[in-house]
């Protein structure tokens, strides 16, 4: 495969991955309509982890007993499920492109918090850009219009959540990635399992189908992502996960009639602009790291 064909697939895999993702999210949207938050990550942990299962015996369960940072390990599983039932309990009362811009500022918070928790150096540009960032996400929660909602603090919570999820996880980049996906199933699987009992509501056959399928989809998605960025340049297909708030904008109108109000239009303008500058500042810094010349001894 030449270089520029395997760029082609590469920003083709994230294409369809950022589709496949937003398609989950309007399935679980309409599903929580319907069963609790609890019930929805039960079944949808439970495909996960079958889908898991034969990658996870291909290494031997030892790999998930000899986990490096047991503690580490554990809180990064208890913020990976309060994170995603931060998302399915958001978007049960509030527009998917909504909730989608909360979630979109993760980066912006993981830049931040990066310096604190990480000593990473961030430069007044990228600091600047968080900053703009933080604007963005007040645009978007629109805090002086009475008009502040549970569902969008819940939104904010659950995003920066994620952030700190993330900064774990480069904590743990030396665990294997079957290992990360997998405790993070089976908290969800824990989670559902204790709350789901508490406002169960009997499932359809079809239905039990549309649960898994969102564990299902999830899994193939990041499946893709990792590839496209095996494929191409990072700085070349990340750019095109903020697809997410195009797909989010348009099933959403699609689906459920709903259309975002100016102001989370323009925090998810300002949100993603932020975003992208931090991330090819970094892809900048980092190119020009490799090239500066070795000191002399």
């Amino acid at each position: 495969m030449t270089e520029r064909s395997a760029t082609l697939a590469g920003i083709g895999l994230m294409l369809l991955a950022m589709l496949m993702f937003s398609l989950n999210d309007v399935m679980g949207k309409w599903l929580v309509a319907t069963y609790s938050v609890g019930q929805v990550l039960l079944v949808r942990s439970v495909a996960s982890l079958l889908i898991l299962a034969p990658f996870a015996l291909r290494g031997g369960l030892a790999q998930f007993r000899d986990a490096p940072r047991p503690w580490l390990q554990a809180l990064r599983t208890v913020l990976a499920t309060f994170e995603v039932g931060c998302f399915y309990f958001a978007v049960r009362s509030m527009a998917l492109a909504d909730a989608m811009t909360f979630y979109l500022a993760g980066p912006i918070y993981v830049t931040a918090l990066s310096a604190v928790f990480l000593r990473e150096k961030v430069g007044v540009y990228r600091w600047s850009a968080v900053l703009v960032g933080f604007v963005g996400v007040l645009f978007a929660l629109n805090p002086s219009s009475g008009s502040l909602s549970t569902a969008a603090l819940v939104a904010t919570a659950g995003s920066f959540t994620y952030a700190v999820m993330m900064i774990i996880t480069r904590q743990l980049k030396s665990t294997a990635n079957v290992v990360l996906a997998g405790t993070q199933a089976m908290g969800a699987l824990i989670f559902g399992a204790i709350s789901a009992p508490f406002a169960w509501v009997s499932v359809r056959g079809v239905d039990y189908l549309l649960l898994a399928q969102l564990g299902a989809v999830s899994i193939v998605a990041v499946v893709f992502v990792n590839q496209s960025l095996r494929l191409a340049p990072a700085s070349t297909v990340v750019p095109y996960q903020y697809t997410l708030i195009v797909w989010a904008l348009l099933f959403g109108y699609i689906v459920f009639g709903s259309v975002p109000e100016l102001h989370t239009i323009i925090g998810a303008a300002i949100i993603v602009a932020s975003g992208l500058f931090i991330f090819l500042r970094e892809q900048h810094i980092g190119s020009r790291d490799r090239n500066e010349p070795l000191p002399e001894i």
